[in-house]
């Protein structure tokens, strides 16, 4: 205490990962569509450059109240040090920056949220190091329901979508709750809306499954089986819907996970299946990618 040395006791990184590889975020923020000031995490590869320009992903944090914030995240430091940018949004309707701006999208979800996600995609393709023409959308949970709903309602804005576990059918998903998140299901009826109520015409129109003819974009859906919030049978009609329209669709299915994968092989292959897929469809490298109905579903037993 006297001398005011520090000494560290611990070094919790993986030996194999070296700390200069690891990329800073950065704060930023943008105008969206009505003027609105959005705050957004900014992940950008060591190599980009004006003259290295590189692909980019926005992200969508779940919720739909959650946050992006600057510690780490395994998947987005996975996507940018192989040669992804990332703007992680923090759309009207996130926590972390007032009441007013948290209940700016109640009862208009898939509408002006969606709009906030749109301007970060046409931020990022203002950036001198950012290739314009290739920038998808990915997200889990709300976020994998946003990517989903920019897929639908917006066909022609982001290049591929990476849907992470995302509702598809909010009458369903609002009506599955399960019996220990009834202490929030007046709170998600109020910012969604009822689905046993006139709400549901509404829910209907902005649930993605009902709208899969609309998809025109390359598409990858990962989930868990176990999944007691969004139900597993959300992504196994999207993909079907979806793969009607001949577009390319994969999916990821993990017979041991729930909401979200936790064990650290299932996040490791969810990871590698979602990078060679953008590798693939959005950066565009050559190899052979997966052939319309060839693996779309991998089910995992490791």
């Amino acid at each position: 205490m006297e001398s005011k040395e520090q000494i560290k006791l611990t070094d919790v990184l993986n030996d194999e990962i070296q700390g200069q590889d690891m990329v800073r975020a950065e704060v930023v923020r943008y105008k969206s569509f009505d003027g609105l000031e959005i705050p957004a995490i900014y992940y950008l590869p060591h190599q980009a450059s004006a003259e290295t320009k590189v692909p980019a992903m926005v992200w969508v944090h779940g919720g739909p109240g959650g946050q992006s914030r600057q510690g780490f995240n395994s998947f987005l430091q996975y996507m940018v040090n192989h040669g992804y940018a990332v703007l992680a949004v923090n759309n009207r309707g996130s926590s972390g920056y007032g009441k007013t701006f948290y209940k700016m999208d109640d009862l208009n979800h898939g509408d002006k949220d969606l709009k906030d996600c749109i301007a970060g995609k046409d931020w990022l393709a203002q950036q001198p190091e950012i290739d314009g023409e290739k920038i998808g959308i990915v997200g889990g949970s709300y976020g994998g329901y946003m990517t989903m709903a920019a897929l639908t309602f917006t066909p022609e804005e982001f290049d591929v979508g990476v849907n992470l576990f995302g509702v598809t059918n909010w009458i369903r998903t609002l009506r599955s709750i399960p019996p220990w998140w009834e202490a929030q299901k007046e709170a998600l009826y109020l910012e969604l809306g009822d689905p046993n109520s006139a709400d549901s015409v509404r829910l209907r129109e902005i649930s993605p499954l009902f709208h899969t003819d609309k998809v025109t974009k390359p598409l990858i859906v990962l989930q868990g089986a176990k999944d007691p919030r969004v139900l597993q049978v959300e992504s196994d009609e999207i993909v079907a819907g979806v793969r009607k329209n001949g577009v390319p669709v994969e999916y990821v299915l993990f017979e041991d996970e729930g909401h979200g994968f936790v064990k650290k092989e299932n996040q490791i292959k969810a990871y590698s299946e979602a990078l060679k897929f953008l590798d693939v469809h959005l950066k565009g490298d050559k190899g052979v990618p997966i052939e319309d109905g060839e693996s779309m579903t991998k089910e995992t037993d490791i």
